[in-house]
């Protein structure tokens, strides 16, 4: 194996920018032997392994493990003590169904503990050797076939190490930190652990499942019925078959504990409660405002959340139509926040009622700016006037909606109705035209139907409830007569060669330009931050996107105890991500108060570092696994349900759901670094 070819782009690190650098010592990567012990730098073959800077601002890393092996910058690192600290994570966060996993990890990490400490160990190198071995090849899920794999590279090529380390009298503890995580935890934008809310519903303990989704967001039925599924593209289960179907089981954990969900929300759950004065004001009540405001109530403080509307649940409430989310069980869950201690304070407009100033002279000690995208984006076409009649705003045609459905005011559709866009907010409005009374529904997409962002079942939902799409096609003028939409003038396109980055873009072909008639056009592009909402003497600065600029990682804003986050800060994106940013800004809200300043936080910069080495880019498909394809959701049928707002999907049955449990392979893997210096505590 030493003499291996060494192949750059298969390496599993990607491509790393950090200001320190660190060369490569030793190690064991993807099967591939890195030793540089006796070269020269000059001589350093191994060059691009050489990624790893700092962990946190002047504390090297001096070794990282992970389940392609180990890498060694500094060669004063201890591996019995690394790899101690490794199995001993290993150990604990063992489920215990299998016997390899269970009782491996415990004799391994307490013979490398014995090893460490100069003490007679209950195996030596080759027993350890042996039980790693068979914990990787027989162990039920990944976390057994995968937290040996550095140890075996270290013991079959680096013993040498191992045995000199132990022959000391005592091997020196280490700085440094372990993280687990699975690649469909990795991809949840709110690091919700996935894999052990599936654990409990297979375990027939569906009120503890709620609860490891309750730790990160407030809104478990609401996410199980319009996420977008960030977890199901990175289940390694699409390797075999289909991916675990993730969000059907937080639907069914959700409406099975409906009803019950006050009983979470005990004194236990809530912190001492602070002084009166340690007040937060969250400007919106959509879903980031919301999670924002539950994990601050979590934490003592007293929260009120201003609403420009009248209602709570933002884009949300008024975005999403019933047929996808009921306005009970979304009404359910933001009253979350009255039950913690919150409130509400409707028809309460920044820029109107209020301005930034008046929030802090109130006695304010923070402000969370949740606003949310509610204006629509324009085509940009010829002849474009939103002041037709029949011309809409794809927001604020979904607002009609809302109020139709709710009784406030009836909208009714006649004739063909165009919808001009490809994300899930234009697959809201197709569909809903459909149930408003349009004779035809057409989708007008200037891409190929591979490039839509909608999500995938949306489309498909659409498309059997009678939609008709017109893909590479795009408005080049609005028609109309008399003050009223009559038609597009569309142009035909066509996909250009793929730029560097891997994208194709789209041109006009010239000469096909055509009619398509109409009564109501929808143009459902794109949202931005209303105008006049955010003013010059708030003190907080707007990008060029016109969007609050916040930083990434604290959500601090130009204006110092003003945070931003959602579709403000980032512009139109999706409700699980907007509860991730709510549960960021009350973490950074929470130091801002208690420190004056922002904490660093060591789960990020772990999660960082595995996103920009893309280390869970690998094949976790390590053992056979029996083919059993997913459970989906009862539907009403296409020819029914295009007729009614009713929700379109039903929730499965347990039985349905302990099997879809069965089906998740348990991808968890173990990252570890040991650093210079000990690594600050922060918050998770």
């Amino acid at each position: 194996m030493q003499g291996e070819h060494w192949e750059p782009a298969g390496n599993g690190l990607g491509t790393m920018k950090e200001n320190t650098m660190a060369r490569l010592y030793y190690g064991v990567w993807n099967g591939l032997v890195l030793d540089n012990r006796g070269r020269s730098a000059a001589s350093d073959p191994f060059s691009e392994f050489e990624r790893f800077g700092d962990f946190n601002e002047g504390n090297p890393i001096r070794a990282f493990f992970g389940d392609l092996g180990f890498l060694v910058f500094d060669p004063k690192v201890s591996l019995v003590d690394a790899f101690w600290r490794y199995l001993d994570e290993a150990a604990k966060q063992s489920c215990g169904r299998c016997t390899p996993c269970r009782m491996g990890t415990v004799l391994v990490r307490d013979s490398l503990d014995r090893l460490r400490k100069g003490m007679v160990p209950q195996l030596d190198f080759e027993g350890i050797r042996a039980l790693a071995q068979q914990m990787t090849e027989t162990s039920l899920c990944g976390l057994g076939q995968t937290c040996a794999k550095a140890l075996l590279g270290a013991l079959d090529h680096f013993r040498d190490r191992l045995e000199a380390e132990v022959a000391t009298l005592r091997v020196p503890e280490q700085n440094g930190m372990t993280y687990m995580t699975a690649p469909c935890i990795q991809a949840c934008p709110s690091k919700i652990n996935v894999p052990r809310y599936i654990d409990y519903i297979r375990d027939g303990k569906p009120e503890h499942s709620l609860g490891v989704i309750l730790q990160k967001y407030p809104m478990a039925a609401t996410c199980g019925r319009v996420c977008v599924r960030f977890c199901e593209m990175a289940c390694r289960r699409n390797l075999v078959d289909q991916a675990v179907s993730i969000k059907t089981l937080k639907r069914y954990v959700a409406d099975h504990q409906k009803g019950k969900r006050e009983l979470r929300f005990n004194e236990d759950l809530i912190a001492h409660p602070l002084p009166e004065d340690m007040r937060v004001a969250v400007v919106g009540a959509g879903p980031a405002g919301v999670s924002c405001a539950y994990h601050l109530l979590l934490r003592g403080y007293h929260v009120d959340i201003l609403e420009a509307g009248g209602t709570a649940g933002g884009m949300a409430a008024i975005g999403i139509p019933a047929y996808r989310l009921p306005k009970d069980v979304l009404k359910s869950e933001t009253d979350i926040i009255t039950a913690l201690g919150g409130r509400f304070l409707f028809k309460q407009a920044l820029g109107r009622e209020y301005s930034v100033d008046d929030l802090f002279q109130r006695g304010y000690k923070a402000v969370f700016l949740a606003l949310g995208c509610q204006q629509g984006t324009r085509l940009g076409v010829k002849d474009e006037d939103p002041t037709l009649a029949g011309y809409e705003a794809g927001i604020g045609f979904l607002l009609k909606v809302h109020d139709h459905i709710a009784g406030i005011k009836i909208t009714r559709l006649s004739g063909e109705v165009v919808v001009v866009g490809g994300g899930n907010v234009a697959m809201d409005c197709v569909r809903s035209a459909l149930r408003m009374g349009a004779e035809k529904v057409h989708l007008v997409y200037r891409r190929t139907r591979e490039d839509m962002p909608a999500d995938e079942e949306e489309i498909k939902a659409a498309e059997e409830e009678g939609a008709i799409f017109h893909f590479l096609s795009n408005p080049a003028a609005v028609k109309s007569e008399d003050g009223r939409v009559i038609g597009l003038e569309l142009v035909k396109m066509r996909s250009t060669d793929a730029d560097a980055q891997g994208r194709r873009n789209v041109q006009a072909i010239p000469g096909t330009e055509h009619f398509m008639p109409c009564t109501t056009l929808i143009a459902a592009i794109g949202q931005q931050v209303q105008s006049g909402v955010i003013q010059s003497g708030d003190g907080v600065t707007m990008n060029r996107w016109n969007c609050v600029d916040a930083q990434p990682i604290n959500l601090m804003t130009s204006r110092p105890g003003v945070f931003a986050g959602g579709d403000c800060a980032s512009g139109p994106s999706t409700l699980i991500h907007a509860m991730a940013n709510g549960l960021q800004a009350a973490r950074s809200i929470d130091d801002w108060i208690q420190l004056g300043q922002v904490r660093f936080s060591p789960r990020v910069r772990m999660r960082r570092i595995l996103n920009e080495h893309k280390m869970l880019n690998s094949d976790c498909v390590d053992i056979p696994v029996k083919l059993e394809y997913r459970v989906h959701h009862p539907e009403l049928d296409p020819e029914v349900r295009k007729y009614m707002f009713e929700e379109v999907e039903r929730t499965i049955s347990p039985e349905e759901a302990y099997h879809e449990a069965k089906r998740c392979m348990r991808c968890y893997r173990i990252y570890s670094v040991i650093t210079e210096h000990p690594i600050p505590e922060g918050a998770s």
